[in-house]
């Protein structure tokens, strides 16, 4: 049961501030975000993709591939927090509290 303790599972926040001036910088833009997509990230918000990763292992490699495709210009932060920290955020819509939107459980198959 350690293996899926809560914080041993993490979670990889990556957060972006790109230019989108030029068609050169809305096609960079566009491709970042496909790659983050194609590599399991989820939109949490406009510019914030989470991805679940079940040790900090696999988001080292999940962080390692990010860097890969790393956008020329622009700003892109990555963090990586457990599962504990994860679920202890709180959102609000204007002043309603909203429960925090996780995608599905990743299965692992052996």
């Amino acid at each position: 049961m350690d293996r899926f303790s809560e914080y041993r599972v993490m979670w990889i926040l990556v957060l972006f501030d790109l230019p989108t001036e030029t068609k050169k910088d809305k096609k960079a833009y566009a491709d970042f975000r496909k790659n983050l997509q194609r590599d399991g990230f989820t939109m949490f918000q406009f510019s914030i993709y989470v991805r679940h990763c079940a040790s900090s292992e696999n988001a080292a490699v999940h962080i390692k591939r990010v860097k890969s495709f790393l956008p020329e210009f622009g700003q892109v932060g990555i963090m990586c927090i457990t599962d504990k920290q994860f679920g202890q955020i709180e959102l609000f819509y204007g002043k309603k509290p909203q429960g925090v939107k996780t995608p599905g459980q990743q299965l692992e198959l052996f």
